[in-house]
């Protein structure tokens, strides 16, 4: 009778345990559920909103800082640079690229809604200050559909470097499948730097390779 008895005292706390096991489970359910609609309706604010772009710009200007994703430097020429199109400067002038022939030049394709675009300006910007005055030409292009915007976020971040629209096609050459992509020509007409993606720019190894380049103008 008392093992009888045991065995059904046994059963019952198996039972219970089941239970409570059972009560665990059906809690940390909801808790990941609640977590889950709470992430995915901050997620949806910030792009509802259009704050996505400056967050995620945010977050990925911090990872930039650390200078973890740096261009590879190579000399050895990977295409030749085409100079047959136009673009338009900020003032609304037309502008041939091939004014830019036989200079070293910094060319960055980049928009107000790309988040890893937005995140590595501040650092362009520093690079920019630092090498306007050694030779080295920047032309940054924006591929908003409205060019007023572009310009409007320069002026509200206070960056000193120049932007520009496209005025015709980009050539074959220039064509990437990602922003920001940035090439840096030779004054001999070489593509010498492709990076797509964001990377960090302004450091001593860049900024060197570049005056190095502007020498031989």
């Amino acid at each position: 009778m008392k093992s009888l008895n045991g065995k059904i005292n046994s059963g019952k706390n198996s039972i219970l345990l089941l239970t409570k096991r059972d009560m665990k489970k059906k809690k940390s359910g909801k808790r990941e559920i609640i977590e889950w609609a709470i992430f995915l309706g901050i997620f949806g604010i910030l792009f509802g909103t259009g704050l996505h772009t400056p967050v995620f710009g945010f977050i990925q200007g911090l990872i930039l800082k650390t200078g973890i994703i740096q261009p590879s430097i190579d000399e050895t020429p990977s295409e030749r640079a085409d100079y047959n199109f136009a673009l338009v400067d900020q003032d609304g002038n037309k502008v041939p690229f091939d004014n830019f022939q036989e200079k070293a030049v910094f060319v960055n394709l980049w928009a107000t809604w790309c988040p890893p675009c937005i995140a590595e300006m501040p650092d362009i910007n520093d690079l920019y200050n630092e090498m306007n005055d050694k030779g080295i030409e920047f032309v940054l292009i924006s591929l908003d559909d409205d060019f007023q915007k572009a310009k409007d976020f320069v002026k509200r971040k206070e960056y000193d470097f120049p932007v520009y629209q496209l005025a015709s096609s980009l050539p074959a050459v220039y064509s990437s499948n990602a922003i920001p992509t940035t090439y840096v020509l030779s004054p001999e007409g070489n593509i010498v730097v492709t990076k797509s993606g964001m990377a960090k720019y302004n450091t001593k190894k860049f900024r060197k390779f570049l005056e190095e380049l502007a020498a031989r103008q």
